[in-house]
């Protein structure tokens, strides 16, 4: 479950894109660092206002949103 409470969507923020809360990094940013290799603790270095924490809701956040997305398999015939 990801903590809601650290990420927020303003229209006057990032051009409405999903942030960490309180700061001005998207969580495209986050996720496209991860994407390319990047471990938690060097998106600490880059991005030293948040937390692994921080980083942590981001992933939940993402793997949440592919949960939803994600086809249902259909339910096999008995014979």
């Amino acid at each position: 479950m990801w903590d809601e409470a650290r990420l927020e969507t303003r229209a006057d923020v990032c051009g409405g894109e999903t942030v960490i809360r309180g700061t001005r990094v998207t969580l495209r940013t986050v996720l496209a660092s991860l994407a390319e290799g990047a471990t938690i603790a060097d998106i600490l270095v880059d991005f030293p206002t948040l937390s692994a924490e921080d980083v942590q809701a981001v992933i939940a956040f993402a793997a949440a949103s592919a949960e939803e997305d994600l086809p249902v398999p259909p339910v096999p015939k008995v014979a």
